[in-house]
């Protein structure tokens, strides 16, 4: 199977001929039926979708997405890199027919765009200067120790913060992981927040700049459950996608294709659905 990258400089790219894009965009049957390529959008967003040094996609969601493609039927299939930001106006724009990476199911993705099943149940975490200094384990922490918190434009834990009380000029928002980890390691934060996996992964590679907190203290309500995006008028296709999925996850076959990104039982999304999740996250 053959995959190309495509790779966009700027988020304002997205917007760039959406007259042009539009024209392309239809129910995903249609372009399938016309030997259109599904157009996978991700962001670099390790260990969950990224871009491997060939420009094959990486990461455990972008292989699981694959190995149920593969399921039905389907591989002719692109991808594509942007900004995180850019994923769900991309996708609604017809950027992309799917959007992957650790995108937790949130009541407010699920006004604008359809969820498959969930794929995965997914923790908060934190990275912090080594020795953990102000102490910071939860969202609370940062409230009760007046502390800064920077996390990623779009990611869940904004509002997981807010909920926990956490004042807006305690937030510093920023591009993404990359940008995460700058802003612990030179100070301007005392704390970065993302998904669990992506923080984990910020801490093993930094070479001891940061570390990464002990997740045991993150109260229930913090996790999420991750799945893959499409658009709604996609729902005869996400149908499909759905009933392969719920075969393909957890298979032996699933868990050797996504165990070099982390991913393992553990992290299996049990018996919650995304009309559960959508209600309730």
């Amino acid at each position: 199977m053959k995959m190309s990258t495509l790779t966009t400089t700027a988020l304002a790219g997205l917007w760039l001929g959406v007259s042009a894009i539009a024209a392309l965009a239809g129910p995903l049957e249609d372009r399938i039926a016309a030997g259109d390529t599904i157009r996978i959008g991700f962001a670099n967003e390790i260990p969950f979708a990224y871009p491997g040094e060939d420009g094959t996609p990486k990461g455990f969601v972008n292989a699981a997405v694959i190995g149920v493609l593969a399921k039905v039927g389907y591989t002719n299939i692109e991808t594509v890199e942007t900004e995180w930001g850019g994923l769900i106006p991309g996708l609604n724009a017809g950027q992309f027919d799917i959007i992957t990476g650790g995108m937790n199911i949130l009541a407010a993705r699920c006004e604008n765009i359809a969820f498959s099943e969930p794929m995965a149940k997914i923790g908060d975490g934190f990275i912090v200067a080594p020795g953990n200094p102000k102490g910071i384990q939860t969202y609370t922490d940062v409230k009760d120790k007046a502390v800064m918190l920077v996390t990623g434009a779009g990611y869940s834990n904004i509002d997981a913060a807010k909920a926990a009380g956490v004042t807006e000029d305690q937030i510093m928002i920023v591009p993404g992981p990359t940008e995460i980890l700058a802003a612990v390691t030179a100070g301007r934060a005392d704390a970065g927040t993302g998904t669990y996996p992506t923080m984990k992964q910020l801490a093993d590679s930094s070479g001891g700049a940061v570390e990464i907190v002990d997740p045991s203290a993150m109260p229930e309500e913090s996790f999420n459950w991750a799945g893959v995006g499409f658009r709604k008028e996609d729902q005869d296709f996400l149908d499909r996608f759905n009933a392969a999925q719920k075969d393909y996850l957890g298979s032996p076959e699933m868990l050797a294709a996504v165990a070099e990104y982390g991913y393992s039982e553990a992290m299996l999304p049990g018996d919650k659905t995304t009309e559960w999740v959508c209600a309730n996250r």
